[in-house]
């Protein structure tokens, strides 16, 4: 009731919807639903006085003025659409695939509203690893390419150690020399 009532003192303002929606308070199609309940009760002329949350909620509870925004087609479909994107399924196959199997009216972009929501409720398990400073450092060596020296001919292999501290994140890196087999087709 609060964003509701907020909305109604932009618009009392001369705030148009599209800029309360950038607000982020509500859409602009439910902005313009709220506009013309505000317009009906007189809300918008300001000597009136706000009406107040209970107001608001007797009026918002009548279920010929409600402000409800459209459900989505996607709802029909909750279950399997919920089933696929654990599995790992992308969003333009599961569209695709509802499209296919159900003759789906809805865009993609209803089923990637319905998928980012999904991700909301249920974000990914991460494992947060702390280290006191000095306790740990993560230590990587590998085999690097191999440098043909242009005034020697001579075949110089690399191998690269890197070194990362896990309380800084600092990085430490080394170029390390080694020897490889000669290509005795190589022209020096």
């Amino acid at each position: 009731m609060h964003e509701i009532r907020q909305v109604i003192v932009r618009m009392r303002l001369g705030e148009s919807d599209r800029t309360i929606a950038r607000t982020g308070l509500m859409g602009r199609k439910k902005a313009s639903v709220v506009r013309v309940l505000a317009q009906s009760h007189g809300w918008l002329d300001v000597a009136n006085t706000l009406p107040d949350e209970t107001v608001l909620a007797q009026v918002l509870a009548d279920p010929e003025e409600s402000v409800s925004t459209s459900s989505s087609l996607i709802v029909p479909h909750r279950e399997e659409v919920t089933r696929w994107w654990r599995e790992g399924i992308q969003g333009t196959t599961i569209h695709a695939a509802l499209v296919r199997k159900y003759g789906f009216a809805g865009s993609y972009s209803s089923v990637r509203r319905f998928l980012q929501g999904l991700e909301q409720a249920h974000p990914a398990l991460t494992t947060v690893l702390e280290f006191d400073p000095g306790d740990a450092a993560q230590v990587d060596f590998g085999r690097g390419p191999d440098i043909v020296d242009v005034y020697t001919g001579e075949c110089i292999a690399s191998w690269v150690l890197v070194m990362v501290l896990a309380w800084s994140r600092h990085m430490y890196a080394e170029v390390v020399r080694g020897y490889c087999q000669v290509n005795e087709n190589a022209t020096p």
